[in-house]
């Protein structure tokens, strides 16, 4: 198993920057991809980035450019930098995490953007 675990969000007013972190721990060896997606109210979850254990990465088109994901595997942990935030990219953001094929998820945590 593995514990995904968020932390970074808050209110930020438009045009503002955050910068989300998550760790993991518990059975990390064999951790390949991780993501970040978020949940808007009243949306379904989307992807906003990953980064393979490698360092690739990829954006949803909307966050390219704005957002920058990062990881430290030594670390076992992932970042996401928000820069230039807009008043559509409040939600709950969550870290997942590719083991095996088995994904894990944290429980989220909460942006908010004031315009």
């Amino acid at each position: 198993q593995v514990q995904l675990v968020e932390s970074g969000g808050g209110l930020v007013q438009a045009g503002g920057s955050l910068r989300l972190s998550c760790t993991a721990s518990g059975s990390t060896v064999g951790i390949n991809a991780m993501s970040w997606y978020r949940q808007a109210p009243g949306k379904q979850r989307e992807l906003v980035a990953v980064i393979s254990s490698g360092g690739s990465t990829k954006y949803a088109d909307a966050m390219q450019g704005r957002f920058t994901i990062s990881r430290d595997n030594a670390k076992n942990m992932v970042y996401l930098q928000m820069n230039t935030l807009k008043p559509e990219d409040p939600g709950v953001y969550y870290c997942n995490a590719d083991r095996y094929g088995v994904n894990f998820w944290g429980l989220g945590t909460l942006v908010t953007v004031s315009s």
